[in-house]
């Protein structure tokens, strides 16, 4: 896949295809399993987007099991995930960062509608929870920050799906404020 930030945003930066790559980040999914946990996209939809991730190497087929006359794709995220290079993204225009960020944005706002569309919802109890804070820090100070969340998320990252696993998204935006 060519690794232009341009090219990932086309891919990637669809509603329908974060969603897709959202649910199959860490597990191994069938069309069917995508479709089960995607209930509101249209199956035709679905498909066509699973086969554009696919071969643009978003998803990436892990298993093919024979089932009648047809064959079951399993698909995962590939290692490392779908995120542009720090190359790729150190090149992009600003206006390319909008809709990076614009997307970003977009994507939450539509988990935390379906959130609240729930038949119950428990803020508490669900670990929901939103807030900005402003950190003041110098450069060190900050490196040591970025080190100490990457080495906190990083062993979660390996878990696995299962029945005794809620998926959580942590979304974090790290940026300097105007000082004044």
């Amino acid at each position: 896949m060519e690794n232009s930030t341009a090219r990932w945003a086309e891919l990637a930066l669809h509603p329908v295809r974060i969603r897709i790559l959202a649910a199959a980040a860490g597990a191994r999914r069938t069309a069917s399993d995508l479709a089960g946990l995607l209930p509101d996209v249209p199956q035709a939809t679905l498909y066509r987007q699973i086969a554009t991730l696919a071969k643009a190497g978003m998803l990436e087929v892990v298993e093919e099991r024979k089932i009648g006359g047809a064959t079951e794709r399993v698909y995962s995220v590939p290692e490392g995930g779908v995120t542009p290079t720090p190359e790729a993204l150190a090149a992009a225009s600003p206006e390319e960062h909008a809709r990076h960020f614009t997307a970003f944005a977009a994507g939450l706002l539509s988990e935390f509608s379906r959130y609240l569309a729930r038949e119950h919802i428990d803020f508490v109890a669900d670990g929901v929870g939103y807030q900005q804070l402003v950190l003041h820090l110098d450069d060190e100070e900050f490196v040591r920050f970025a080190q100490g969340f990457a080495e906190l998320v990083q062993p979660l990252l390996a878990n696995k799906a299962g029945a005794e696993r809620t998926p959580r998204l942590l979304a974090t935006i790290l940026l300097p404020l105007t000082k004044g």
